[in-house]
C-alpha cells in the first residue's frame, strides 16, 4: 500500500508535469485550494477557471513511472511546500514546484554560494574558483555551480577537497552535461548533491539553461562571478541573484582579457569585490533561517551608476524587499513584444521594466504551456501554433 507522503509526492508531481501550470500556477492553485490532492481534484472535474488553459492533466501512471525511474537511481523528488525542500528556494516567486536529487537533501539548505564563471577560463581564474571554493568549504560554505567546464568544474572540486559541493544541472540526473564531467557528477552525488529540475531522461537544450542559472542564484546567500564575458550565462545567474535579493561578488580581472569584462561591469555597478574568501564571509549571514532571509545579513549589490568622474558607487547595504508579484498585465505586456523573430531575454526585461525574475516566470509559464522556445544566445522566440 502506498503511503501518504508518496501519494502526495506523486500528486505533486503530476500537477508539476501538466502542461500549462508553471511555478506561479502551481502555487496559486495549492494556495487557493488548500492541498496540491484539491487542486487537482479541482481541474478534473474542470471546477477551476485554469482548467480551460491548459492541457490534459499528467496520468497517474505516467508520473508513477517518473516517480520509480527516480527512486531506482537512488534519487529523491522535493516539492515546493513539502517537508525538505530547500529553504532559500522556496522563497523565490518562481520557486520550481518539484525537483530530482542525486546525494544529501539536507545540504541544499545548508550556508552556500554560487561560484560561476566563463568556460573558456585562464589558468589563473580556474585557481580561483578552485580556492574560493576551497577556504569557502574550510569555514562551512558549501559551493553550489553548474557542472559546466570552466570555472564551474573548478569551483566544485576545489569545495571537495575540504568540504562537500552541490551540483544544478539542466538537464535529468541521468544525463550528465558535459559528457566529460560524469565522473565529476557521480563523484558529486556521492558526496554532496546533484539537483535537477528537469525529469529523468532530459537531454540539456538550450532551453533549459535559465532554469539550472536559477536553481544556482536560488540555492546560495550570494553569487561569485569570475572571468565572465559580457554576454554570457554566468551575468544572467547574477542578474537573478540580484533580483531574489543576494549579494553579487566578482572577481577583478585584467582589463585586457574580454573574458573579464562582464565580471568587471559588474565591478563598476557596485558587486562586492572579491580577491580572498574574507570578502565573501564577511558579507554572509550567519544562518538561512527563514525568519531571516529578507533581514539585514542578505544584501544585494544593487546596480548603482557611476558619476562623471567614472568611480563607481559603493553597494548600498540596505535591507532588499522580495521581487514584486507578476501583475495581471505582464503576461500580456510579454507576449506583445514577442515575435517569430527571436528576442533578446534582456531586451524583454528592459522593455517590460519589470525585473528579472517577474519576467523569467512569464517566460517559464508561456515555455511549459509550449507559446515559446527558448533559443542559444538567451534568446526566445513564439512557437506557431500547431497546424
Amino acid at each position: 500500500m502506498t503511503r501518504p507522503d508518496a501519494e502526495t509526492a506523486l500528486a505533486c508531481l503530476r500537477l508539476a508535469r501538466t502542461d500549462g501550470i508553471g511555478p506561479v500556477s502551481y502555487r496559486k492553485l495549492i494556495r487557493t485550494h488548500g492541498s496540491v490532492e484539491a487542486a487537482l481534484a479541482m481541474l478534473e472535474r474542470g471546477a477551476t477557471r485554469l482548467s480551460r488553459t491548459i492541457g490534459p492533466l499528467c496520468p497517474r501512471d505516467e508520473a508513477l513511472r517518473e516517480l520509480e525511474r527516480l527512486h531506482g537511481l537512488g534519487g529523491t523528488l522535493l516539492a515546493h511546500g513539502q517537508p525538505g525542500y530547500p529553504t532559500l528556494l522556496a522563497t523565490l516567486p518562481d520557486a520550481p514546484p518539484v525537483l530530482s536529487v542525486l546525494g544529501d537533501v539536507a545540504l541544499l539548505s545548508t550556508r552556500m554560494v554560487g561560484i560561476v564563471g566563463g568556460r573558456n577560463a585562464s589558468s589563473g581564474g580556474l585557481r580561483m574558483a578552485e580556492s574560493l571554493a576551497a577556504l569557502l568549504a574550510a569555514h562551512g560554505v558549501q559551493t553550489v555551480s553548474g557542472l559546466a567546464r570552466g570555472i564551474d568544474g573548478a569551483a566544485h572540486r576545489g569545495a571537495m577537497t575540504a568540504g562537500r559541493t552541490v551540483a544544478a544541472i539542466a538537464g535529468g540526473l541521468d544525463c550528465p552535461y558535459p559528457p566529460e564531467h560524469a565522473p565529476l557528477q557521480a563523484e558529486i552525488a556521492r558526496t554532496g548533491a546533484v539537483v535537477a529540475e528537469a525529469a529523468r531522461g532530459t537531454v540539456p537544450q538550450a532551453r533549459h539553461f535559465p532554469r539550472r542559472n536559477r536553481l544556482i542564484a536560488g540555492l546560495g546567500l550570494g553569487c561569485v562571478v569570475i572571468e565572465a564575458a559580457l554576454r554570457s550565462g554566468s551575468l544572467i545567474t547574477a542578474r537573478m541573484a540580484l533580483d531574489y535579493g543576494r549579494t553579487i561578488f566578482a572577481v577583478p580581472g585584467s582589463p585586457l582579457d574580454p573574458r573579464c569584462r562582464g565580471s568587471n561591469d559588474l565591478l563598476r555597478q557596485g558587486a562586492v569585490v572579491t580577491e580572498t574568501e574574507r570578502d565573501i564571509l564577511r558579507e554572509l549571514p550567519e544562518t538561512i533561517e527563514e525568519n531571516d532571509l529578507f533581514s539585514a545579513p542578505i544584501r544585494p549589490a544593487r546596480h548603482n551608476a557611476a558619476p562623471s568622474g567614472g568611480q563607481a558607487v559603493a553597494p548600498q547595504h540596505t535591507d532588499p524587499a522580495p521581487p514584486p508579484p507578476v501583475q495581471g498585465d505582464l503576461h500580456e505586456m510579454v507576449e506583445g513584444f514577442l515575435s517569430f523573430t527571436p528576442s533578446p531575454v534582456d531586451d524583454l526585461v528592459r522593455r517590460c521594466q519589470f525585473s528579472t525574475a517577474a519576467v523569467l516566470t512569464v517566460l517559464s509559464e508561456m515555455e511549459i504551456a509550449g507559446t515559446i522556445e527558448f533559443l542559444a544566445g538567451d534568446l526566445v522566440v513564439r512557437r506557431p501554433p500547431p497546424a
